[in-house]
């Protein structure tokens, strides 16, 4: 009796934000090609953490460049594999039935509003951009002291959602597969930071595979993909 060996499965650590998003990336790329691919998603700060330790990566995509900068500095990029893969918005969020009226940053400081979620604003991608928000407008010192610091994007919209924030700050694509929230407005571009999600192979022993995957979620397809999921493209001239 023949055994066959299965190949390894692509690893692809990524933020949170993009979990619906890759899933359906991945059965896409598993039908075309045969090529497993296993997604790992989480906080971009936790994922780069991981893959400095050694932890067995071979595609790694961050919410934010900072992170993807760390693996850089620490040799763990393959070189010339980084690329800029998609953008996204940052919105404020409020339960779907709540009566509570946000219109803009300051009212934020409402005292309808007394828990405010977010990623951890010192580490995590989605609350650094938050942050930078409210300190651009002059807001962060006054709301501080209401926000509920989570470890994903994807952990703050569920505490909206669970009525433990009358409001978050999150993701415009978080919002979009979360029925029991809504937005309640979204910052003005030029108050937030842009929001870029690198994405780049990790040395190891699946180089070859982990490059085929990230040509993949550069193509044509991928994009429309992505798209069609609330991520823009971006200019990777």
């Amino acid at each position: 009796m023949s055994i066959v060996l299965l190949a390894a499965a692509i690893v692809v650590s990524a933020a949170s934000s993009l979990t619906d998003v890759l899933g359906e990336l991945a059965k896409r790329y598993e039908a075309a090609t045969g090529e497993r691919v296993q997604v790992n998603a989480g906080g971009s700060n936790t994922l780069a953490r991981q893959i400095v330790e050694g932890a067995p990566v071979d595609v790694f995509i961050s919410a934010d460049d900072v992170q993807m900068d760390v693996l850089e500095r620490a040799g763990r990029l393959v070189p010339g594999t980084r690329v800029p893969l998609v953008g996204n918005r940052l919105v404020v969020v409020v339960p779907r039935t709540s009566a509570v009226v946000l219109v803009r940053a300051r009212d934020l400081m409402s005292s309808s509003v007394t828990r405010v979620a977010m990623a951890n604003s010192a580490a995590v991608p989605a609350g650094v951009y938050g942050r930078k928000w409210l300190e651009k407008t002059g807001l962060w010192t006054a709301i501080e002291p209401k926000v509920i610091p989570l470890p994903t994007v994807r952990a703050a919209v569920a505490a909206v959602r669970e009525g433990r924030a009358q409001a978050g700050i999150v993701y415009a694509t978080d919002v979009r597969s979360e029925p029991a929230v809504r937005v309640a407005f979204e910052p003005a571009a030029d108050e937030v930071p842009p929001i870029t999600y690198p994405a780049a192979v990790i040395t190891g022993p699946r180089q070859a595979a982990a490059k085929r995957f990230l040509t993949f979620l550069c193509s044509r397809e991928a994009v429309e993909i992505f798209q069609a999921a609330g991520f823009p493209a971006l200019d990777r001239r």
